[in-house]
C-alpha cells in the first residue's frame, strides 16, 4: 500500500510558512519562494551571529581607547601594561568601567603604570 504525504506535506508547509511570515510579496505566501527565503534567512542570521561579536569588540576597544588617552596611553600601551601587571581583566568589562565608571578605571590605569 502505497503511503501519501495529505497531513504530513501540509503541516510542513503550514510551519514554513509560518516562519516566512512578515516577508514581502510572494516570499510570505508560495511555498518554493518562501522555502528559499527562509533558508537565505538562517544563513543571514547565523554570519549576523558571528558579525555581531566582532562588532561588539570593536566597540570595547574604541571605548578602551577613548579612556585610556585620557590618561597619556594609546589602547595598544595600555592592553600592554596589563598584560605586564598580569591583570586579568578581558575588553568588555573593562570597556563598561570606562563608560560608567571612570574613577575605577582610572584607578586601574594608574597601578598599571606604577608597576
Amino acid at each position: 500500500m502505497r503511503v501519501k504525504t495529505g497531513t504530513t506535506r501540509r503541516q510542513r508547509h503550514s510551519k514554513l510558512l509560518n516562519r516566512a511570515k512578515g516577508f514581502r510579496m510572494t516570499r510570505s505566501r508560495l511555498y518554493k519562494v518562501a522555502h528559499e527565503a527562509v533558508m537565505h534567512a538562517g544563513q543571514y542570521a547565523f554570519i549576523g551571529r558571528k558579525l555581531r561579536k566582532r562588532d561588539m569588540r570593536k566597540l570595547w576597544i574604541t571605548r578602551i581607547n577613548a579612556a585610556a588617552r585620557q590618561y597619556g596611553l594609546t589602547y595598544s600601551e595600555l592592553m600592554n601594561l596589563l598584560n605586564k601587571a598580569e591583570v586579568k581583566i578581558d575588553r568588555k568589562m573593562l570597556a563598561h568601567l570606562a563608560v560608567t565608571d571612570i574613577d575605577k578605571f582610572k584607578s586601574i590605569v594608574e597601578s598599571v603604570k606604577n608597576k
